[in-house]
């Protein structure tokens, strides 16, 4: 057998392994009353709340009459309601009720427990291979699924021309839509994106892209300088709507959390404002916590701005 063979026969058992040690073959899994699909159908609305079905299938790699049966399931049980798209009535989403939230913060618990477990006895250095080892395998197996073109959404580093400015269009037109921000809001976000790209030379800073032909459509940056003591700011967070539910905003923030973590930053810091709920899902599946929400007239309108930090490692 080459080399390769050999790898592919230790690849093979080490998955078989996991799949055991998760319990996926039990009829329960999770440490609750529900399926594998049922678990996984629950974190996907979790995060991405107002997913609708057919993207559902897509996260799931589901038939999408198999999906129809599990969420009508789910409804039946009062873990999932639809809701009406505000943006297209004759569309429906996806959002949990309150015993729903309750089963996903039971699921998050034993799961993060289960992996804290395992990784006790584990050299730091070693989880940091870990973790990006699984990321490279995972994304390989999707890959492979996706028949990946030239025309393919990518993720890329750095600054590229024209950044700044659609960076700056997509924040723009989000928050004009979501609350009514005007030209004070998007020439602070512009200035403030060209000064940080003049640091990016700096090894503690990153800037995180999804781009597709040249459009950008995705970014998310690191800051490692502007709030000092040794604290990462996380800055520019955005995901255009054509991307949500596809699982970018969660690629571009276990790039940048990663980061911290090698850089060694104690401490992870960022600002939203309060309503942004599928956002804050995300930030908090991550370890962040709210921390403050204060009033604040910044950025040319009265909002509620929410501070949220994460320790290392978290």
């Amino acid at each position: 057998m080459s080399i390769k063979d050999n790898l592919i026969s230790d690849i093979r058992a080490s998955s078989r392994q996991l799949v055991r040690q998760w319990g996926v073959l039990a009829k329960h899994v999770a440490g609750t009353d529900y399926s594998l699909s049922a678990v996984h159908a629950i974190l996907e609305i979790g995060l991405f709340d107002g997913i609708n079905s057919k993207d559902l299938a897509q996260a799931l790699i589901l038939e999408k009459s198999t999906v129809s049966r599990l969420v009508k399931s789910l409804v039946e049980q009062d873990l999932v309601v639809k809701v009406d798209d505000p943006a297209d009535r004759r569309k429906q989403g996806l959002t949990l009720t309150d015993k729903g939230k309750t089963l996903l913060d039971d699921i998050n618990k034993h799961a993060n427990e289960q992996v804290r477990d395992a990784l006790d006895d584990v050299d730091k250095e070693d989880i940091f291979k870990i973790a990006e080892g699984l990321r490279r395998y995972s994304d390989a197996l999707g890959h492979k699924k996706a028949q990946i073109s030239d025309c393919e959404l990518r993720i890329g580093t750095g600054y590229s021309p024209g950044l700044i400015g659609q960076i700056s269009s997509l924040h723009s037109q989000f928050y004009y839509d979501l609350v009514g921000f005007g030209s004070i809001f998007e020439g602070i976000v512009a200035s403030g994106m060209s000064e940080f790209m003049g640091r990016l030379d700096k090894p503690c800073n990153e800037f995180w892209h999804v781009c597709e032909n040249r459009k950008i459509l995705a970014s998310l940056a690191l800051d490692g300088e502007d709030l000092g003591n040794n604290i990462a700011h996380l800055r520019w967070f955005i995901v255009d709507a054509s991307l949500r539910g596809k699982g970018f905003g969660h690629k571009l923030m276990r790039s940048a959390l990663d980061f911290a973590d090698q850089t060694g930053f104690v401490e992870t810091h960022l600002s939203t404002f309060k309503g942004l709920d599928a956002a804050r899902h995300i930030y908090e599946s991550y370890g962040f916590v709210l921390t403050e929400e204060k009033a604040d007239t910044t950025w040319g309108k009265e909002v509620i701005e929410q501070q949220f930090v994460r320790k290392r490692g978290a």
